[in-house]
């Protein structure tokens, strides 16, 4: 049996051009774990973060200080299961799984059983690598943080993103009233996910004060606190996701982060509720997620592939803002 595998590879933080597609060793399954052979590795902007190590926040975090601990990125998967250890009930070598892990940018990557789950029917490999990181964001944004019930007026500003075409779809499920911001090439697939309204933010200002709503789910946009604040209600919540689109803002520190951190500050002396999220993996979320898939509920969005070597031309693409939905690297 072979023990090397083609990886994508990077042994210190460095800009997406540095990026090597060299032989690595092959990861070995131990007890708990379950070992994938990569049909698929989904790319989102914690890819980018963890290559390049900004915002020094993500260092602080625990990915490593001076140097990534993990030298192969990537986190969303989709593959068959090669083997299995000795403690893994849920998985048999060939199954269809997806899921996260470390290190997917490659041939073969290792997972605890937890962190996968089986692979929908009906996607492709493609759609389902699409799914995890991004899916958990808008899942957890809209209803733990954000508290969504049936009725409410609900906004997701980058609603034609990786994050916010899960939004869209998801805060319909919930039975919300969906309006989604974007750019005027994406605002066709916004209204084809679900969306009641859409918004055009190149022609028009959705913070004029003119719209409230209960609750903003804000995906990747760059407003001050002070103008997101005018889209709610007066006992509205706004979630703010991730550290903001192309992390513009606030230095190599926070980037966009610091948004998030302002926001969390001012809640308590404000009407409104006002939240940021980091979000995480979680077996019970990704079973959910699963099932919404199948039922149809919900629908990946992938705007374009990649093959393993062109990771860098992915996150390139990723970072224009251009991508309408997910960018996914194929092996």
């Amino acid at each position: 049996m072979t023990t090397t595998m083609r990886a994508m590879f990077r042994d210190a933080y460095c800009p997406p051009d540095r990026l090597e597609l060299r032989d690595v060793g092959r990861p070995v399954a131990g007890p708990g774990d379950v070992l994938v052979r990569v049909r698929a590795a989904g790319v989102d902007q914690g890819t980018w973060q963890l290559v390049t190590g900004l915002p020094y926040l993500i260092r602080l975090a625990g990915f490593g200080l001076l140097r990534p601990k993990v030298p192969v990125p990537g986190l969303d998967v989709a593959g068959t299961v090669e083997a299995v250890g000795e403690r893994v009930t849920r998985f048999r070598p060939g199954d269809e799984v997806f899921g996260t892990c470390d290190g997917a940018l490659a041939e073969y990557a290792c997972a605890p059983q937890a962190r996968l789950a089986p692979k929908p029917a009906n996607l492709t490999f493609e759609q389902a690598a699409a799914v995890p990181t991004s899916a958990f964001a808008a899942l957890q944004g809209l209803r733990d943080a954000g508290g969504i019930r049936a009725g409410q007026r609900v906004l997701v500003i980058g609603a034609g993103g990786g994050v916010g075409t899960f939004a869209v779809q998801l805060a319909r499920a919930f039975g919300a009233h969906v309006t989604g911001v974007c750019s005027t090439a994406k605002t066709g697939l916004v209204r084809s996910i679900g969306a009641d309204e859409v918004v055009d933010h190149t022609r028009e200002d959705v913070a004029d004060g003119s719209r409230r709503y209960d609750l903003v789910l804000d995906t990747g946009g760059h407003r001050s606190l002070s103008r997101l604040r005018r889209l709610l209600t007066p006992r509205g919540t706004l979630v703010i996701v991730g550290s903001g689109g192309s992390g513009r803002g606030g230095g190599r520190w926070t980037q966009g982060a610091g948004r998030q951190l302002r926001a969390v500050m001012l809640s308590p002396f404000v009407g409104q509720h006002l939240r940021g999220l980091m979000s995480t993996g979680r077996e019970e979320d990704l079973r959910l997620l699963g099932e919404l898939l199948e039922s149809g509920k919900i629908t990946p969005v992938v705007d374009r592939t990649y093959p393993l070597g062109e990771l860098p031309e992915a996150l390139l693409h990723l970072r224009s803002g251009r991508a309408a939905g997910k960018v996914v690297v194929t092996v």
